[in-house]
């Protein structure tokens, strides 16, 4: 049979098996947008001939990453509401910043967020923002694979009434409208372009939705056979509120309402009891772990390790942009703060964090059988890494293979040489092949442009804690 491409010499990450799956002299044979052969090279390319072929001696071919959560419109306002107290980090901090934008300004940033993630080797999105129906035409042109949702709430539109200690007075026009536009995104989108868009529902949390519309939530999304994306026990702050308005905790009502099963992709449950923990781990439903963005907005740390002590599903995510979306910089870190955690060198090895980013995140998303490893079947999703930088040698084969570690510890993103996607090349050689990107980062700097002299008119601004920081010449 003649191949596509075959990509032969190179150390192959498969991540089948219980670990890596590692490898060290392989190759892997494509033909369409399938991996047809995985296996030492000698072997693959005695059996196959191949339209072309790419040389990989001294880099890494592996899947790529799957990010189970993710906001890619919140580029917008990157770095704009960090080191504020979590109390106060989402109505006095982010979503004023947000009610500035516009929607082309969400889409515009989307696209700079898809791009730079693309350069740390994620091909799998799991996307959940507003307006989705805008921004999924960003990876339908950028050749992305996304897993994507709305983020529902009932939020008045003004967030400067809301007080987080009192009951939050929600709005069922705004919720029926984002609804609506969910609805549209599944009924138009899922499973279009051959697969590589899907789509789910998604409510933002239990505390700002009401029974009512978490109710026809989950009847739309059992009725169109589609997942769901939800933050879950993220905030103090949302117990009180769920509390105060249906007299349950999020968990409790999630579970009474049918949503705690493998459909459901919970994010964070920063501040669950074990108890909770345990219940939707035992449940199947998934877990995403975003431990940078939860250090840097609550300087806290989700019950990952717990969750998955219980037999759960934990994958890795990005989340909102507080620093940079990048893979290598979240499964270092999930890795080191759990170590600090438990005071424990041992806790989440790197070839589990590795797992965890890559198998058990496509576990998380329910598509374990198509990516998330290579393997001869499995969707063409792989990422080919330079191996020659001083940070990833020397490079040890045996009797101790440092490959997975210092992929972990030592690699910054940049390594990172091809991206390819359902067999299609959207990075080669650190270029971007489907799009302009300087015309993407030039259109984002416009918007924040136009964002911030807006904001300089606006009065309540100039009480923000980091405007306030920047008069003062700390920022």
């Amino acid at each position: 049979m003649t191949l596509d491409l075959i990509i032969h010499g190179g150390y192959v990450i498969t991540m089948e098996g219980p670990g890596t799956g590692i490898i060290n002299r392989g190759a892997v044979g494509i033909k369409g947008n399938k991996i047809v052969a995985v296996g030492e090279e000698q072997d693959v390319t005695s059996r196959y001939t191949a339209h072309r072929y790419i040389a990989a001696k001294g880099k890494a071919v592996m899947p790529g990453f799957v990010n189970v959560h993710m906001h890619t419109g919140d580029a917008i306002v990157r770095s704009c509401a960090q080191d504020l107290p979590g109390k106060i980090w989402r109505f006095k901090g982010i979503l004023p910043l947000l009610g500035v934008a516009r929607d082309e300004d969400f889409a515009a940033a989307s696209r700079l967020n898809i791009v730079e993630a693309l350069h740390s080797g994620i091909t799998t999105f799991g996307d959940y923002y507003s307006p989705m129906t805008e921004i999924v035409k960003n990876h339908i042109q950028l050749g992305t694979r996304a897993v994507v949702s709305g983020m529902i709430n009932e939020l008045p539109p003004d967030v400067s009434v809301v007080e987080v200690d009192q009951l939050i007075p929600l709005d069922p026009a705004v919720g029926q409208r984002k609804l609506a536009d969910n609805r549209k995104l599944v009924q138009e989108y899922h499973e279009s372009f051959g697969g590589r868009i899907t789509c789910r529902y998604g409510p933002h949390s239990a505390a700002m939705c009401s029974e009512e519309m978490l109710r026809e939530i989950k009847h739309l999304a059992d009725q169109d056979g589609v997942g769901i994306f939800t933050h879950l026990v993220q905030t103090k702050e949302e117990v009180t509120q769920t509390r105060l308005r249906t007299g349950k905790a999020p968990v409790a009502l999630l579970e009474s309402l049918g949503y705690l099963n493998k459909k459901l992709l919970a994010a964070h449950m920063t501040y669950a009891s074990l108890d909770e923990v345990e219940l939707v781990a035992r449940s199947g439903a998934a877990l995403a772990l975003c431990s940078t963005s939860i250090s840097v907005v609550r300087g806290a740390l989700p019950p990952a390790q717990e969750f998955a002590g219980f037999g759960g599903c934990v994958g890795l995510g990005t989340d909102q942009v507080c620093n940079c979306t990048n893979m290598f910089d979240e499964m270092k870190y999930a890795a080191l703060i759990h170590k600090y955690k438990n005071h424990d060198a041992t806790i989440f090895p790197s070839w589990k964090i590795l797992r965890m980013a890559t198998i058990e995140a496509a576990r998380a998303l329910c598509m374990e059988d198509t990516i998330g490893s290579l393997r001869e079947g499995k969707l063409a999703d792989l990422i080919i890494l330079d191996l020659s930088g001083p940070q990833m040698n020397p490079i040890y084969e045996r009797p101790i293979r440092n490959l997975v570690p210092n992929l972990i510890y030592s690699a910054l993103g940049n390594e990172v040489e091809s991206v390819m996607i359902d067999g299609n090349f959207v990075i080669e050689n650190g270029r971007l092949t489907t799009g302009d990107e300087g015309a993407i980062i030039s259109a984002v700097n416009r918007a924040a442009a136009r964002i911030s002299e807006e904001m300089e008119n606006l009065p309540w601004t100039a009480g923000l804690p980091l405007a306030q920081w920047t008069r003062d010449g700390y920022y």
